[in-house]
């Protein structure tokens, strides 16, 4: 029996839904991750963009476990001296979206392909989105 590697002709992608409403963050991100970069199907391939696109809805209320809300901070350089930083509670209130963006992001292989892959994650603060054209499956945590 042999493998044969997924191509772009023969690629079938679907839509996902992931309700992050009540769930850890890692959680939702390491599925996110999985389903964008497509290891959930048999034909997956490094090299090649195979994974879906995943939309998730309620990102505002994901959580975190133990203090991290007070405790866990996010850095990042201006261009001047110095880094800036806030904590996880801050960027909750400011930016909903980009905690799980960034969580993510840093799931994704350190290649050219993960900013394609990120492209097609949508994160939406409540619980309506405009892609119900593409009739978008709704993803189960805690399965494969």
């Amino acid at each position: 029996m042999q493998t044969h590697p997924a191509n772009l002709k023969t690629l079938e992608r679907q839509w996902h839904v992931i309700d992050a409403d009540g769930l850890v963050l890692g959680r939702v991100a390491t599925k996110a991750a999985r389903l964008l970069m497509g290891k959930h199907r048999p034909t997956y391939t490094p090299s090649v963009l195979c994974g879906d696109a995943v939309v998730v809805v309620n990102c505002e209320k994901v959580h975190f476990s133990g203090k991290k809300w007070q405790q866990k901070e996010y850095t990042w350089f201006t261009g001047y001296t110095g880094l800036r930083s806030e904590t996880a509670e801050r960027r909750l209130s400011r930016h909903p979206d980009r905690i799980l963006r960034d969580a993510v992001r840093r799931m994704l292989p350190k290649n050219k392909l993960a900013f394609k892959m990120l492209q097609r994650l949508k994160i939406y603060a409540g619980t309506d989105h405009p892609h119900q054209a593409q009739t978008p499956a709704k993803a189960e945590l805690g399965t494969k």
